[in-house]
């Protein structure tokens, strides 16, 4: 996923009220962007960090520029868009990175798969293999010794879709949760128990029941951001 125009470097002053952070250009101007990221974020909303930018091409929005990416450590790049994940995954699956994918005639999005609930993406169309459920998860946080965490604040609503994904795989589907690491340092994801959980509970009652669960890493550049290997998911 290229990202065109180009994104414009700042210093991450503070980040507020979820959905706002302030920021500082190189040439001293001050603004305040929009945050695509609802998390806790943590290890990534430092003041002084280096951020990157992106410019909406509409005039009327109220927040022209968006964040999308930070250095969350000296020479790690973190994507922070967690809207970008979708995209991530689905190009992964296109070009062949996401094996456990491959296969399938045909990609649908956003499609409605419960009461209340619409799954990421819905796969149908393969020789062998049911109709696949699949969820995505951004991942941002990361701790000593390669592991990255999800989630990082409690989410009552992750855990809700492991249950309809449970769901699916009772009905004779395939459902598949994918992690999509937007870091370039970690080797596994593990989760997130001390934070939440209730997730990790649910996670490991997910797996036993069929759910397939996936990460992969991501190569995070000012000018790109691709998933291009696996990592391992740790539940231990």
């Amino acid at each position: 996923m290229r990202f065109a125009p180009p994104l414009t470097a700042a210093r991450l002053l503070r980040r507020y009220q979820r959905f706002l952070a302030d920021m500082e250009l190189p040439d001293g101007r001050r603004l305040t962007a929009h945050c695509p990221n609802t998390g806790a974020m943590l290890g990534c909303r430092d003041a002084g960090m280096r951020a990157w930018l992106s410019k909406a091409a509409n005039p009327a929005r109220k927040y022209a520029w968006t964040w999308e990416l930070v250095e969350a450590l000296p020479g790690v790049l973190v994507g922070i868009h967690t809207g970008r994940s979708n995209g991530l995954v689905r190009e992964a699956i296109v070009t062949g990175v996401i094996r456990e994918l491959q296969g399938y005639a045909l990609l649908t999005a956003e499609v409605p798969a419960g009461e209340g609930f619409r799954v990421d993406f819905l796969l149908t169309g393969h020789a062998a293999q049911p109709d696949c459920y699949l969820e995505v998860k951004n991942v941002t946080a990361a701790v000593e010794g390669g592991a990255a965490l999800f989630p990082d604040a409690v989410s009552e609503r992750a855990s809700r879709h492991l249950r309809e994904l449970m769901t699916r795989v009772a009905a004779g589907h395939r459902a598949m949760l994918c992690f999509c690491v937007q870091r370039d340092d970690v080797q596994e994801v593990c989760p997130a128990d001390a934070i939440d959980p209730l997730y990790g509970r649910s996670l490991r009652a997910a797996m036993r029941q069929g759910v397939e669960v996936c990460a992969y890493g991501a190569r995070v550049q000012p000018d790109e951001v691709t998933l291009y290997r696996k990592l391992q998911v740790n539940i231990e």
